[in-house]
């Protein structure tokens, strides 16, 4: 199941207000609307109750809501314990830095121009 389609759903599905639920994922309504059409064709089954004046879930849909959570959950539990721990051995730069002054030698760099 593609993760950006149970984010989603889940937005739409607490929120139960489909432009709201866009908004707050920085997605447009019509965007939404279509990924939850997607995702209902992928399942089989609706997920919204089109029939109501106001947006609902299905039967279907809130057993679905509480399986998507936990599989959200579950994959960002994995990625934290997958992420790499601060810390570790500190990394000396290697770009050209500006060399030390040597008394009695000439200053690196380039050479001034003369007139």
């Amino acid at each position: 199941m593609d993760h950006s389609l149970l984010k989603q759903f889940v937005a739409a599905a607490r929120q139960l207000h489909f432009a709201h639920a866009a908004k707050s994922l920085g997605v447009p309504r019509s965007s939404l609307i279509a990924a939850i059409r997607s995702l209902e064709q992928q399942l089989g089954y609706e997920l919204f109750d089109s029939s109501a004046t106001s947006t609902q879930l299905t039967a279907e849909g809130e057993a679905f809501l509480i399986d998507a959570e936990r599989q959200l959950d579950k994959s960002a539990k994995s990625a934290a314990a997958s992420a790499a721990k601060p810390g570790g051995k500190a990394k000396a730069s290697k770009g050209k830095g500006r060399a030390p002054a040597v008394k009695g030698q000439p200053k690196p760099g380039r050479k001034r121009q003369s007139r």
